[in-house]
């Protein structure tokens, strides 16, 4: 089984799993606001290289208040296998009719570091302003979301909300 199948086979699942929740205890859920604790499941830079890594381990936890307003820190391992960190604020505009959503972050990024400083933009002092879009979904406390990084690559992020 290749990797993109068996890491699909898993969001199917895990998607499927959560199925049980409560409608009204999503939408509570929804209201009150809730935390995310999530990791990378794929990711997929548009122009390979030898020296990218595409497993970023990434673990990250953000907190969403019931108004949208989203703020976290997440920490990984970059394109080049560093160790880097995220810390971001922004906005997720959920549907009303579907459990889906998108989100807009904003924040700096640490990690670029040495031979590949300059593979992030102004990335100053070694910390960089970074914007990043992303498209999820969410039954029940499971998440996945399609996050674009750029023009480098895309990630998938899979996560529990509580």
């Amino acid at each position: 089984m290749k990797k993109g199948s068996f890491t699909l086979s898993v969001l199917i699942g895990l998607l499927t799993a959560s199925t049980g929740i409560e409608a009204t205890e999503a939408l509570q859920q929804s209201q009150d606001g809730f935390w995310l604790l999530q990791t990378s499941a794929y990711t997929r830079h548009f122009s390979p290289d030898p020296d990218h890594n595409n497993r970023q381990q990434l673990i990250g936890l953000e907190r969403n208040e019931g108004s949208g307003l989203l703020y976290g820190v997440a920490t990984f391992r970059n394109s080049y296998d560093q160790q880097s960190t995220y810390g971001y604020i922004g906005k997720r505009f959920d549907s009303a009719d579907y459990p889906v959503y998108v989100k807009v972050s904003g924040g700096l990024m640490h990690g670029y570091r040495g031979e590949y400083r300059d593979k992030i933009p102004f990335n100053r002092f070694g910390i960089a302003p970074v914007i990043i879009p992303s498209a999820g979904v969410h039954l029940g406390p499971v998440t996945a979301e399609a996050v674009l990084l750029g023009l480098s690559a895309t990630m998938v992020n899979v996560g529990v909300r509580f």
